[in-house]
């Protein structure tokens, strides 16, 4: 096995901590740039540099996107689905009559059809024509194309989720998944909303929410129990998926009328209060919609209410997925603000039209002042927005001092992993190694994981001092560290990847050749 090849071993948990190392060493943060930037001159070992890197988290991630369109139309075959061929999409029921359905299980002796099919349920490919003319439309036109498909297939799709998370060395994930949707929008045919009698619907509501409570958090058990069977997680043979943390936000649609959408968010609140496994509440579907144009300040003003009422509920909110020329200007200026500010978000879901918003300077500064952190999809925004390169503002961010991270979306859709995604700003940004390595560390900074941070400062990073002079490894058996780590599931994720780290970094630098190094490592900074 070369050096390289035990970078990637030991990123993957193929090698344990140890087994190429007599002892965990302090590595060099300069070592391991200099490392990073000898061996990713060469496009290709970049990739492998990047893949084995150890990534803290992948936050922004819809569950019913990350799925590869290849799996749906092998489970439309089990499942004795039917295709469109001529519209691209999977049938709900059995081929009709003289009908243009085929049968998915007949697909695989036909390949060129079954290609096509996947072109149009994902972003394969896509070349606009007279009929499917933009990424943006092409894009979430997919997700009714597939759909009948998931239906039977959650905890499939988590499975294929965690493992891919686990092939792109990724702890933990927060996905967004909507259980009960249909029934919980369905309150609103009941109990209207009446303009902004929030309080008055909140009570109309309440009553029905334990039981639909209880029915997602059977939905999520069934899922989570479907995924452990086909990982075989808890056996021997326990695929590496089963060790990705996984946690959810409440995703609801802005799509809807203001009835329906009230209660979803009502809901995800009282799910989140009632199952630890829902972190937060987030809001989808394009933004660009009319309806959700016209009711978008509506929505902010209906997180606002309820983070009022109940604080302790963490928001992630699309806001800002626009770009010139798919809304009138006066559209691009102040979602992003009214997310945070109004609703009061925690983190903001895409940011990309920051610079068309009043007084972009002065919102970042308070972005970067509270520590609003910014899911940061490079991929999906080129493809649904057609902004990238200098044209995101990915930078003007960082500059700027707000937190981002760097996440997928729909990796699924748009064919992609977060690998791609840190090969995509290392390459378009030149970063280097510290830069990726802060992308990482910031990942978990910003989950909603609960517990306190392992760092008491991030600009640069610097531990707490229990855990500062804390060789990298496993979690000492006792002392401060040890306590404080076993109080906060944040900061035990967080040692975690400093250990995945340390590891990587150092045989890193000894393929490099400049030897183990000396310095005071981890990015630690000053005890």
């Amino acid at each position: 096995m070369s050096r390289f090849s035990v970078v990637c071993a030991l990123a993957a948990g193929l090698i344990l901590p140890g087994a190429a190392l007599a002892a965990p060493q302090p590595v060099s943060s300069d070592a391991a740039s200099r490392a990073f930037a000898l061996l990713g001159r060469d496009p290709v070992r970049l990739d492998m540099l990047l893949r084995a890197m150890p990534k803290g988290a992948d936050l922004h991630n819809h569950l019913a996107g990350a799925v590869y369109a290849e799996s749906m139309l092998d489970w439309a075959a089990q499942d004795g689905l039917c295709v469109s061929p001529a519209h691209g999409r999977i049938l709900a029921g059995a081929c009709a009559a003289g009908g243009d359905g085929v049968r998915a299980a007949d697909l695989s002796g036909r390949p060129d059809m079954r290609a096509d099919m996947i072109d149009a349920l994902s972003m394969r490919d896509f070349v606009p024509t007279a009929s499917d003319r933009s990424g943006h439309d092409h894009f979430f036109a997919t997700f009714a194309r597939f759909m009948p498909a998931q239906a039977a297939h959650g905890g499939d799709m988590l499975a294929e989720a965690v493992t891919h998370a686990a092939g792109d060395h990724v702890l933990y994930l927060e996905l967004m998944i909507s259980p009960q949707l249909g029934a919980v929008a369905g309150l609103g045919a009941r109990h209207p909303l009446h303009d902004e009698a929030f309080a008055e619907a909140d009570r109309a509501i309440t009553p029905d929410l334990p039981v639909l409570v209880g029915a997602a958090r059977q939905d999520v058990d069934a899922m989570e129990a479907r995924m452990r069977a086909v990982l075989r997680c808890g056996t021997a043979q326990a695929a590496p998926g089963c060790g990705v943390t996984v946690r959810y936000l409440y995703q609801t649609i802005r799509t809807m009328p203001p009835a329906m959408v009230f209660p979803q968010l009502d809901f995800g609140y009282a799910l989140v209060h009632a199952d630890p496994r829902f972190v937060g509440v987030n809001i989808v579907a394009p933004e660009d919609d009319a309806v959700a144009m016209r009711d978008y300040g509506l929505h902010m003003r209906m997180f606002g209410w309820l983070a009022e009422r109940d604080p302790g509920v963490k928001l992630s909110l699309h806001a800002g997925e626009l770009a010139p020329g798919m809304v009138p200007p006066e559209g691009l200026r102040d979602h992003i603000r009214q997310a945070v500010e109004v609703a009061g978000a925690r983190r903001i879901g895409h940011g990309v039209d920051i610079l068309h918003e009043d007084d972009p300077d002065a919102l970042m500064a308070e972005m970067a002042r509270r520590r609003v952190m910014v899911e940061i999809n490079l991929t999906s925004n080129d493809v649904i927005l057609g902004i990238a390169g200098a044209g995101h503002p990915f930078d003007a961010y960082r500059a700027a001092g707000v937190p981002v991270a760097l996440s997928t979306d729909d990796e699924g859709v748009s064919r992609i992993d977060l690998t791609h995604e840190y090969a995509r700003a290392a390459t378009v940004y030149a970063l280097d190694y510290a830069a990726l390595r802060d992308l990482s560390r910031a990942g978990l900074e910003y989950a909603f994981v609960p517990g306190e941070s392992l760092w008491r400062g991030v600009a640069p990073y610097r531990m707490v001092a229990a855990c500062a002079s804390v060789p990298a490894g496993p979690v000492p058996a006792s002392g401060a560290c040890h306590d404080f780590l076993a109080a906060s599931a944040r900061a035990r994720l967080q040692w975690a990847l400093e250990a995945r780290l340390h590891d990587f970094e150092t045989t890193m630098i000894r393929e490099a050749g400049l030897g183990a190094g000396s310095a005071r490592s981890k990015g630690h900074g000053p005890a």
